[in-house]
């Protein structure tokens, strides 16, 4: 036998070394004799603030520092900072008639110093802006001798700073992506000692203090290191970063990877790259390219990897996507990365979206970084996915990151549950900050939005970017263009816009404005549609789309209010209390309100849901939008306290409308109904055109839909079918018209129900009979007169019918009463109109039998409301207790009240702050209610029992 050579036994070794090493990176398990990648860095972290900004100065990275933290987490979570009061400098704009809240009124008699209470958004127990370091010692295992090493932080708070063995590393400042610094030429065998300064001050860098990102009005201005963070190993020839386009009709995707030759001496390796399917049914795809790396030099290879004859597709119906192996094969180093892509187009043509080639409608919300329990995002997957899949459980497909960027784990969520997010440049350039004049936030932006799509980019749930939310600056159109061309030029997997609210500029893919398109908008007050107009569902929005050549996504529709659920603060356990919710809990108790808490807040609560169900339903309405974004689905904690969510802020019900009942107004597909009115006349035409927007899975065949007319008690009244239709992709589809009469000898509510292949969808409306009514023995007048004056001495019966505007301030002749509930809040709005949230009353009082109605309002009230006065009955001298009451803002929690009753001397008095009488005739809902109070009047049911001077009716009138 020949013995083997010295040359043949090394070449054996090194190919044994290289299956190994190759096994080793692709098995499920791990070889034991293999050496981590990886050094897990959590746990108890030395520590100290740096107030006076003298660390650098006095070399803090070279000494031990005296505290201690746990990482990851905040100084918050820690209980470190400093204990908040008046004197506390958050981040994040008061508005500008609230600099001196502490003595505002409304505010002052609820606040002491044994306990802090703020009243516009939730606070910690501790709070700091500055510097602040964190210290560990590191033991570097053997094995890693001859590694590039990398310190990773998956999310930092904000600039970093880093020192290894006191030498400086260098700084980092992003807000949505890692920090990373490689440490390979500072680090020593054995002991090494690394130091990071973390500054959450605003520098040079000024994305907004408004900016979700950094404000306390969401998630606060944390100090910390959150997420992973960890040292990484990594040989010195590496897979830095994977970049996956997806090519559908070539069936295939393209692979740029960068590599990194840091050796002193060319290499050549072959690098496999596999496509394993989310779906494990499903055949995987691999190729192999042999490559030459010149030394100590980075390099970009492109690689087409084909996925075979039917790659899987992404979207929200069908979430495949694939996890991307690519390993270097070499005897000498190993190395793999991984990264997640799908396959699926977006496409803006024709004013519409296309995902895959089929139309899209974007149903969504925003998320605001609310994260009452740390004061920052989660890093883990689960909490994630819940949070998702309560939006899909509401009918959305959609989120925009409100002036932020999530970490990872969000976009992963997404990618499993089929998730489309709009992620944003951190920044919301407002009050004083502008972007386009120079300064250096422009070309952070610039940097952010490179860093996010080298982080995120092949993630197929990364559908839309924009800076952030509506910029300042003269030349914001200028430099937000040249933004967009330039993010197009640089990767044209997903779409762009300029920002959220405004500029609509030519370089957009689509247009994300409120201009037109809402039922609402800033400083409408009275004058919006949803409180000017009567109440009807045949109206859209296509004036405002008319001179638009891309698709128009509506912005921030909604922000009605709920009253507080002040049963909620038990919740916030965490590290933001909401000390706010306290304030209001102890004024409503002041007013001698605090019995009806749970009552305003599911009245209010309905009348929250019926206006976003108009809001929705017009955008459905109208051909030229692709989608709207909420504002919102779950409540915003800042800016004034902003309970603009049928959710609160950790993302649960608050028992009013369920996610069922929200998926009949807002789904994939949604039966829509166009009345031009809500209340008829007994035995008139009732005429509805119906409708239908589809954005489903597929096209609906051979459907037949039905509809059904029943009463208060679920009776069917009557019901019939339409065509048998096929039903294309689109909004709105016309499906025919309803045309009937319903004649009623008593006034009835009722609703018709509309079913579209499953998909069902509703709407009230009340069929009034014709009434002669007759006042009789009850005096009836808009003013206090001799004659109402000589009734009540009398004894008789007066119904006071108040002209809207004619009682004074003091008894609220200053509230602002519209149908709608409160508009984002009165605290942050300087009072706009409506002040209110509705009513609140007893279905079964005697004075509303012959009126319809639920505890709370609905369209049939939205006459009364239009016409009335909310009279201020606390400033009384007897307690009332209101027939019909209106809820107040929660800041003021003022008791109010529409109808009230009382006697007046020997007379009996029935208030109305509602003018039921000017133009009586052409208003159906007021001659109704009219004669059901008379009928009441005129009965021995009224018999009031609480006494009031005549003096005090008399002073809620202006002279």
């Amino acid at each position: 036998m020949n013995p083997v050579s010295p040359m043949l036994k090394l070449l054996f070794s090194r190919y044994k070394a290289f299956l190994l090493a190759l096994f080793c990176g692709l098995s499920l398990s791990s070889c034991s004799k293999q050496p981590s990648n990886d050094m897990d860095l959590a746990g108890a972290w030395a520590f100290q603030t740096d107030p006076d900004n003298v660390g650098i100065q006095e070399q803090w990275f070279s000494k031990t520092l005296a505290d201690q933290v746990t990482l990851p987490g905040s100084m918050a979570t820690n209980g470190k900072g400093e204990k908040v009061d008046r004197n506390t400098k958050w981040l994040g704009d008061l508005a500008p008639n609230k600099q001196e809240w502490y003595n505002d009124p409304n505010y002052k008699p609820y606040l002491d110093k044994a306990q802090f209470r703020f009243p516009f958004w939730l606070i910690p127990a501790r709070y700091y802006t500055g510097a602040a370091w964190y210290q560990k010692e590191v033991q570097l295992p053997q094995q890693w001798k001859g590694k590039r090493i990398t310190l990773f932080l998956e999310r930092c708070h904000w600039k970093t700073q880093v020192w290894v063995n006191d030498h400086a590393v260098g700084s980092n400042n992003s807000l949505g992506t890692p920090h990373r610094y490689d440490i390979t030429e500072f680090l020593r065998a054995g002991n090494n000692r690394l130091a990071i300064r973390v500054d959450n001050s605003i520098k040079d860098v000024n994305v907004g203090v408004n900016s979700h990102s950094i404000s306390d009005h969401t998630q606060s201005n944390w100090n910390g290191i959150v997420g992973d963070i960890k040292l990484l190993a990594s040989d010195p020839v590496a897979i830095e970063h994977l970049k996956v386009i997806p090519n559908i009709p070539e069936k295939k995707a393209t692979v740029v990877l960068n590599l990194f030759n840091s050796t002193l001496e060319s290499q050549r390796l072959a690098i496999l790259l596999k496509a394993i399917p989310s779906d494990s049914l499903k055949q995987s795809h691999e190729v192999r390219k042999t490559v030459s790396l010149s030394k100590n030099q980075k390099h970009q290879i492109t690689i087409d990897l084909p996925l075979g004859d039917h790659p899987l597709l992404w979207d929200e119906f069908q979430p495949d996507y694939y996890t991307l192996q690519a390993v270097i094969e070499s005897p000498t180093f190993t190395g793999k990365k991984e990264t997640v892509f799908g396959m699926r187009t977006l496409k803006a043509s024709q004013k519409q979206l296309f995902i895959n080639e089929r139309l899209l409608f974007l149903r969504g919300t925003l998320e605001s970084a609310i994260f009452p329990k740390t004061g920052y995002p989660p890093t883990d997957i689960d909490s994630w996915k819940r949070i998702f899949k309560i939006c899909q459980s509401h009918g959305l497909n959609h989120i925009r990151f409100h002036s932020w960027c999530p970490p990872e784990a969000a976009f992963e969520a997404a990618d499993q549950l089929g998730l489309y997010l709009q992620v944003e440049c951190s920044s919301w350039a407002n009050q004083g900050v502008t972007i386009g004049d120079g300064a250096p936030l422009d070309q952070w932006l610039y940097q952010e939005g490179e860093r996010m799509l080298l982080e995120y980019g092949n993630h197929p749930s990364f559908t839309f970017l924009s800076y952030g939310n509506e910029p300042s600056g003269d030349q914001k159109e200028v430099f937000l263009g040249d933004f967009i061309t330039h993010f197009k030029a640089k990767d044209q997997r997903r779409l762009y816009t300029s920002a959220a609210g405004w500029p609509t500029i030519p370089e957009n893919d689509f247009h994300l404005t409120h201009e037109g398109a809402r039922i609402q908008g800033w400083e409408e007050g009275l004058n919006s549609i949803i409180n000017k107009e009567p109440p009807r569902t045949d109206f859209n929005f296509d004036a405002a789309t008319q001179e638009m050549e891309v698709p128009l996504v509506t912005h921030e529709i909604g922000q009605w209010c709920a009253y507080p659920n002040l049963k909620e603060t038990e919740k916030y356990d965490g590290v933001l209390k909401a000390t706010n919710y306290d304030i209001f809990k102890r004024s409503l108790k002041a007013h001698g309100l605090d019995t009806l808490a749970t009552d305003f807040l599911m009245a209010s609560g309905k009348l929250q849901a019926l206006c976003y169900k108009a809001d929705i339903e017009a955008a459905f309405r109208t051909q030229g939008i692709s989608g709207f974004q909420l504002l919102d689905l779950h409540d915003f904690p800042g800016q004034g306290t902003a309970t603009v969510g049928v959710l609160d802020c950790f993302w649960e019900e608050k028992g009013y409308i369920s996610p069922e009942a929200y998926r009949r107004f807002c789904n994939t597909t949604v039966p829509l109904a166009e009345f031009s009115q809500r209340v008829f006349k007994s035995g008139d035409p009732i005429e509805v055109t119906t409708e239908v927007a589809h954005f489903g899975a597929g096209i609906l065949s051979d459907v037949t839909p039905t509809w059904t007319i029943t009463d208060v008690h679920q009776n069917s009244v009557q019901q019939g079918t339409l065509a048998v239709t096929d039903i294309p992709f689109g909004h709105p589809i016309p499906l025919g018209n309803i045309v009937t009469t319903i004649a009623t000898a008593k006034p009835q509510q009722f609703n018709l129900e509309l079913d579209v292949a499953g998909f069902k969808n509703d709407w009230d409306f009340w069929v009034y009979p014709e009434t002669n009514t007759i006042s009789g023995d009850v005096v009836v007048s808009s003013a206090i007169n001799q004659g109402v004056i000589d009734t009540l001495k009398k004894g008789g019966k007066v119904l006071l019918s108040a002209k809207k505007g004619t009682v004074t301030k003091a008894f609220g002749g200053a509230i602002g009463i519209g149908f709608s509930s409160i508009f984002w809040n009165t605290a942050w709005t300087d009072g706009q109109k409506p002040h209110t949230l509705g009513i609140l009353c007893d279905p079964s009082h005697p004075a509303l039998a012959q009126f319809p109605t639920e505890y709370h309002a609905n369209w049939q009230w939205w006459d009364a409301m239009s016409h009335s006065n909310a009279i201020k009955i606390e400033n009384f001298s007897t307690e009332i207790a209101p027939i019909v009451r209106v809820i107040d803002d929660w800041v003021y929690n003022r008791s109010l009240a529409l109808l009230f009753e009382v006697k007046v001397g020997k007379g009996k008095l029935l208030f109305s702050g509602i003018d039921l009488l000017t133009g009586q005739e052409q208003r159906l809902e007021a001659k109704q209610l009219y004669h059901s109070i008379l009928e009441y009047m005129k009965s021995e049911q009224f018999a009031p029992d609480q006494d009031l001077p005549l003096s005090e009716v008399m002073a809620v009138f202006a002279e």
